[in-house]
């Protein structure tokens, strides 16, 4: 297939990038590089440098390529900074987004795979949390991938697209070319891995006193290429609709400091932190319609799997894309 994937220079992105270039699928690359990286552009894939907050640029684009599908991951997804400028995520995902969609409409394209989140949901009620959850957003970020998601569904019905959303847990990993290379990073793995690169002295853990087996949160990390793969997955069959990515399974802040002990080696101190606002204690997902419908499976839900991983692509990049080798 011809692909055009937005956010291709991002961490999820790039690997997605990467995955289907190995498959053999001619991809193109639409990104404005504000937050990613050249460096992890996959070179077998074109890209094309533009904002999707300006019209012209995408449909351009668009009517160019003529492909097959989109795949859009292209946004901001920084929850604490969503809640102090609300208005930069409404217009940059939800404005960009709806740019996008205009584009996916004017040349006729169908398939659309959305790259969305579990914030969709807000705080659960119940786990582990299916795709039949209400959706109540308690952040700017969440809101503005719902906001997308039901631009999408009307369009669905008046014309017959067919969008896909993929509601993500936390992504985690790396392959041996591409890994994580935020700033700032706010992911918990990168993070206590720049302690054992001696770059930070502690590791910051914010609550130890939720109602967890050791105090501290409990969420369900997924590893880059088992989501990747289930963005490939949508875009083989016939599926419309939303789909969580989650292992199932739960794990401890304490316990992903562990495994990053065990696996670099290195004693990793922590300070204790208040409590975030709005952090829940547990986010775990119910991913059995992705198993069930797409056949898709987690093939890295190996805590110290995905920490290896992670940990011989930040040894090789200590410093990110900047320190590429």
């Amino acid at each position: 297939m011809k692909i055009l994937l937005t956010g291709g220079s991002g961490y999820i992105g790039s690997v997605t990038t990467e995955l289907l270039c190995n498959d053999g699928h001619e991809v193109v690359v639409f990104d404005n590089l504000e937050r990613g990286h050249r460096e992890a552009v996959d070179p077998r894939a074109r890209l094309v440098v533009g904002d999707l907050r300006e019209p012209r640029p995408i449909r351009e684009t668009m009517q160019a390529v003529q492909p097959d599908a989109v795949v859009h991951f292209a946004a901001y997804a920084l929850v604490g900074e969503s809640m102090q400028n609300p208005l930069q995520y409404f217009e940059n995902n939800v404005g960009g987004g709806l740019h996008l969609l205009s584009a996916l409409l004017h040349t006729g394209v169908k398939k659309i795979i959305f790259s969305s989140t579990c914030a969709t949901y807000g705080e659960p009620a119940v786990l582990p949390m299916t795709e039949d959850l209400p959706q109540r957003p308690t952040n700017p970020y969440g809101e503005s991938k719902l906001m997308l998601e039901t631009a999408l569904r009307w369009e669905q019905q008046r014309r017959g697209i067919q969008p896909v959303f993929l509601r993500y847990f936390n992504a985690c990993g790396a392959t041996e070319k591409y890994g994580e290379d935020h700033e700032p990073e706010t992911h918990l793995i990168p993070n206590v891995l720049k302690v054992a690169l001696g770059q930070t002295p502690a590791v910051p853990v914010f609550g130890d006193d939720y109602p967890t087996p050791d105090g501290t949160c409990i969420r369900d990390y997924i590893h880059i290429v088992d989501l990747a793969r289930a963005h490939i997955l949508a875009l083989e069959q016939d599926v419309t609709g939303p789909f969580n990515l989650g292992t199932g399974t739960g794990f401890s802040v304490q316990q992903v400091i562990d495994a990053c002990r065990e696996v670099t080696g290195h004693d990793i101190p922590v300070h204790i932190s208040p409590r975030r606002p709005g952090d829940p204690p547990s986010l775990v997902a119910g991913a059995e319609k992705a198993k069930r419908v797409l056949g898709w499976a987690p093939q890295f839900a190996e805590l110290k799997t995905i920490v290896r991983h992670a940990w011989e692509w930040h040894q090789a990049h200590p410093q990110g894309y900047a320190g590429r080798e």
